[in-house]
This record gives C-alpha cells, sequence and structure tokens, in this order.
C-alpha cells in the first residue's frame, strides 16, 4: 500500500506521515512542490529516527507517483462514501492533498481515481489534521487486511 501526499506543505505533518508509514510498513511518496525541504528540522523532528525505517520516495509529478496502480482511491470532504465503507487492498494508493486546499478538481477527476471517500466528521467544520486524516485511514486499511507484520 502505498500513501500519496500532493505537495504537502508542513514539515511537522509530513514527519507524523513518516512515522506512521515506517510503523505500518506503508510506502509514502511526496509529490512536490513540498512547502520544505527533505532535511528540515520540524521534519526531522516530527519524525524521528523513523526515516531510516520509512520507504520514502519523491516525485515530481503525480503521474510519477501513481505509476500503474490498480486502484487509486482519493481522501477529500468531497467524497460519497466514508473512508470505512470501502475493502481496502494491499496495493491500494492512497491520495491525500495539500493541507489548505486539498485535493483540486483535476486530480479529484482524474479518471484513475477508482473513488473519492471521506473522513466523518461534526457538521460545519472544516477539516482534520493532515496527519490525523492518514492515520484513520491507514490503520483501517490495515485493521482490514488483518495487521500484517505486526506484533
Amino acid at each position: 500500500m502505498d500513501v500519496v501526499l500532493y505537495h504537502p506543505e508542513i514539515p511537522p505533518n509530513t514527519g507524523n506521515i513518516m512515522r506512521l508509514c515506517a510503523n505500518t510498513g506503508v510506502r509514502l511518496c511526496l509529490v512536490r512542490p513540498l512547502g520544505f525541504e527533505l532535511d528540515d528540522t520540524k521534519l526531522r523532528r516530527a519524525g524521528l529516527d523513523y526515516r531510516e525505517f520509512a520507504d520514502v520516495a519523491v516525485f515530481e509529478w503525480l503521474d510519477e507517483a501513481i505509476g500503474g496502480a490498480p486502484r487509486l482511491l482519493a481522501f477529500s470532504q468531497y467524497g460519497k462514501r466514508f473512508h470505512s465503507d470501502v475493502e481496502y487492498r494491499p496495493d491500494d494508493v492512497l491520495l491525500f492533498g495539500p493541507e489548505s486546499v486539498g485535493l483540486p478538481e483535476e486530480v479529484l477527476h482524474d479518471p484513475r481515481v477508482a473513488e473519492v471517500l471521506r473522513i466523518p466528521m461534526l457538521p460545519d467544520r472544516r477539516s482534520l489534521n493532515l496527519a490525523n486524516a492518514v492515520s484513520i485511514v491507514v490503520y483501517e486499511a490495515w485493521r482490514q487486511q488483518g495487521f500484517p507484520g505486526a506484533v
């Protein structure tokens, strides 16, 4: 499973997601432009010493990051179904947008996106923190697969 962050902006969020991916065996793909440098102190602090355990790849273009993914699932407040209403597969690619604006329309309507999903929230709330949102989805997907590799 891959998590793709499209134009991530906030280093601590990406660092926390890096740590999450290292602890769940998920590959993290970052699509430029990034709102930080990979050696950013805040990124390192949030990721702590997990960078050596994380499988992280950086791509110039979204097309490179998703490649020939069998199934691309995008996450947005505009999704029709909840993140928990889908049966996740080990080869899924989970796509998340930048913190300030989410995924742009052209990405949400890309024909390769199998489905746009959302995380339930109370009405009149703007959004969840990106690292929290990715954690919710990754752990639901990992749970459905029986937590392979976990101790």
